[in-house]
This record gives structure tokens, C-alpha cells and sequence, in this order.
């Protein structure tokens, strides 16, 4: 079932309302782009909380790392999603909605409260783009993740003209 989304067209106005600044989109730490759209989709590498083209927390979720700090951590991905978003499309006012939302966290084998922690992004995705829009989301717990990264922020969006 699609849900209409009465935030469609006005994504930068919305980012102004909330008082939030993108980062500066982040550049591939491989051989791979951070971004590629095909038909009516933009697909984004997984995103990583890095600030100034830095890793801004590290660390092990149920370990060193509190459901507090990783949903920080998820916050800042999840902008940094939206600034390479706004490098591939030119402008965010052709995103529509989020489709799908992953979220990969490293963790210790007893934490649970992996829902939580995404949040962190879901909750930053429902303020840009309203309830209505929704999205799917998939949370998982890993052993380690590159570079030493607590999360990685993996981003479908749907995409129209602007």
C-alpha cells in the first residue's frame, strides 16, 4: 500500500523549520560511488557516523557505548545520508520519501536494544518527512564494522523531479 507524503517538494524547507544544517557530503572511503539512482530510486552506500571526514564515535554497542550514543551516532549518519543525497540530486526537494531504511551496529552478543538505536535515524527520517511517508527498516547486530564504526546507515530513497 502506497502512503501519500505531504512533505513531498518541500524537503529543504522542512530541514530550515527544524534547524537543521547538512554536513558536507562524505567521500567514498573504497573504490565505489556513494550514491547511484536507477528509474524512480536513489540508492546510498551506508552511511557512517564521520563529522568533518572523521569518525565522530567508535566504539561497541552493550560494551563501551550506551542506546543514547548510538542513537547519536545514527543521527549523524542518517544527515550524512541526506547531504550525499543533496550532492547526487542537486537539490532534496526531489526526494519523495525514505523507502527502506538498514541499520548495522556492532555489538556485544547480550545487547537487544538494537530497535532503539535505530531510532536514532527513523526518528530524523519522520521529522524531515512526516508519519505518513513511513518506511521499512531492517536492524541488524554485527561483530565489527569498517574502520571501527558503531553504525552504518544504508538508505533507499524514492525519487521524483523537482
Amino acid at each position: 500500500m502506497t502512503q501519500s507524503n505531504s512533505n513531498t517538494g518541500d524537503v529543504v524547507s522542512r530541514l530550515d523549520k527544524l534547524g537543521i544544517v547538512l554536513p558536507t557530503p562524505p567521500a567514498p572511503l573504497g573504490a565505489y560511488v556513494e550514491s547511484s539512482d536507477t528509474g524512480n530510486l536513489l540508492f546510498l552506500t551506508g552511511m557512517l557516523p564521520v563529522v568533518n571526514g572523521k569518525l565522530a564515535i567508535s566504539g561497541r554497542l552493550g560494551e563501551n557505548l550506551s542506546v543514547e550514543e548510538g542513537q547519536n551516532a545514527c543521527r549523524i549518519a542518517a544527515l550524512n545520508a541526506l547531504a550525499a543525497a543533496k550532492h547526487h540530486l542537486g537539490t532534496l526537494n526531489r526526494l519523495k520519501k525514505l523507502v527502506k531504511l538498514t541499520v548495522f551496529m556492532v555489538t556485544t552478543e547480550k545487547f537487544v536494544e538494537h530497535a532503539q538505536v535505530a531510532d536514532g535515524s527513523s526518528k530524523l527520517f519522520v521529522e524531515i518527512f512526516g508519519v505518513k511517508a513511513g518506511h521499512t527498516r531492517s536492524v541488524l547486530g554485527m561483530q565489527s564494522l569498517p574502520i571501527g564504526t558503531p553504525v552504518i546507515v544504508d538508505c533507499i530513497f524514492e525519487i521524483g523531479s523537482a
